[in-house]
């Protein structure tokens, strides 16, 4: 089994969701990055998640949303445009706050369970996992994953370490 298929299977997908997003942004010429869990997974083992979490440039949300709206139920809301297909259990997020729109410049083409993405450098992809975790409004649920999310890369990057506020050294000593 491939990982692509292992990803299709445990998302219990009838489709290949998340290249049919991926051939949208490139068909639509829109720029972008992936950051949250699946980021994570280019930099350290793998751990499975039913969330993709994007960011596109803030121009092209319009675009993106145009470009997959034949295959995706699209759902906006503050700080995020939740886009969903009753064919698989993954779960795509374009994330619209402003504070991510510079992970795009610094994002390169990487292997992700066997898709090839443009993937938030992991100096990124950590200072974002350090917002989610730090965010109050989260569920805590989540806010544990972000911080095991951290603590992976950490372990595999040490160097990274020095970059964590001195709030989220304590929770992981």
């Amino acid at each position: 089994m491939t990982k692509k298929e292992f990803l299709k299977a445990v998302s219990n997908g009838d489709e290949d969701i998340i290249q049919i997003f991926l051939d949208a942004l490139s068909a639509a010429s829109v720029d972008y990055c992936v950051i949250g869990g699946l980021a994570v997974n280019a930099y350290t083992e793998p751990v499975v998640s039913l969330d993709l979490d994007i960011v596109v440039a803030a121009d092209d949300i319009e675009a993106t949303c145009k470009a997959v709206e034949t295959h995706f139920r699209i759902e906006r809301f503050e700080h995020r445009v939740n886009l969903s297909s009753s064919k698989s259990d993954l779960r795509i997020q374009l994330q619209t706050d402003p504070r991510y729109q510079d992970f795009i410049a610094g994002a390169r083409n990487q292997s992700v369970l066997g898709y090839e993405m443009k993937v938030a450098s992991i100096e990124d992809v950590l200072r974002g996992k350090v917002w989610a975790c730090s965010d109050e409004e989260r569920r805590k649920s989540k806010r544990q994953k972000d911080l095991a999310d951290i603590l992976r890369l950490i372990e595999d990057y040490p160097y990274l370490s020095g970059q964590l506020p001195v709030s989220i050294r304590k929770l992981i000593k």
